[in-house]
């Protein structure tokens, strides 16, 4: 067990529309300094297949720039915590992060969590929170894209996470 801290911050601007929220990045994304950045990750195939774009190459600045627009915002639910390795099933300690300030400052219309733990740790810190504080938004579970959910292949991730694409595209 290693106690950790996220060690960047979020991505997100006042276009934003959709919060996709992990659990807390790997050590290869906390060494790049951005999300998904372990190379077998398919976070990043994901979203360029659901906009019919090319992978972006794995430079945080681009991969930042391709999320900002595609009205997409990214943060983690964990600040910090004990984990082992990149083992979601080992997080222990957990510090939750205070999404509120993104809620509060951008159009976002529905909130994304990406694997089980994800979503569970939204709903255990979270939720609470943002209910109290009067702010109610669909979250929706998406399937995790880290190659250890190797029950889904590229094509289920690719179906499961077309609700991002829906939520962008409604106008409303």
């Amino acid at each position: 067990m290693q106690h950790v801290a996220h060690g960047f911050g979020p991505v997100w601007n006042f276009q934003s529309r959709v919060l996709i929220l992990g659990s807390m990045p790997s050590t290869e994304s906390r060494r790049a300094g951005f999300y998904y950045m372990f190379p077998r990750n398919r976070f990043w195939p994901v979203l360029a297949a659901l906009f019919d774009t090319p992978v972006p190459e794995p430079d945080p600045m681009i991969r930042r720039q391709f999320a900002l627009d595609h009205r997409i915002a990214l943060w983690d639910v964990i600040q910090e915590c004990d984990i082992h390795g990149a083992s979601d099933a080992s997080i222990t300690n957990v510090v939750p992060t205070d999404i509120s300030s993104i809620l509060t400052n951008a159009p976002i219309r529905t909130v994304f969590t990406t694997g089980r733990k994800a979503g569970q740790l939204y709903s255990h810190y979270c939720q609470p929170i943002l209910d109290a504080a009067g702010l109610h938004l669909p979250m929706v579970n998406l399937p995790s894209t880290s190659p250890a959910n190797a029950a889904k292949s590229l094509d289920d991730l690719i179906a499961a996470y077309a609700p991002i694409k829906a939520a962008l595209s409604d106008d409303i």
